[in-house]
């Protein structure tokens, strides 16, 4: 694998990543302020909150062809 393409695909493994992450602080954010102002975790603020999670994974699934795109963008 030569270096460029290992970059590319470090880099997209650490954006999906971000957005895994990112999605689930979105989520325990909102059940904290749930459970401080003593109100019911509604379920569908938690689903669409976690929305980006589905993304993340998608892109965690494709991230080789995604590095090999982004590294042809790149090299051209």
């Amino acid at each position: 694998m030569d270096p460029s393409l290992r970059g590319a695909l470090l880099f997209v493994r650490f954006i999906a990543g971000l957005i895994i992450g990112c999605s689930l602080l979105f989520v325990g954010l909102y059940a904290t302020d749930c459970l401080i102002h003593q109100r019911p975790v509604e379920i569908l603020p938690c689903v669409l909150r976690s929305l980006p999670d589905l993304v993340g994974i998608i892109i965690f699934i494709k991230a080789r062809a995604l590095a090999e795109w982004l590294a042809d963008l790149l090299d051209q």
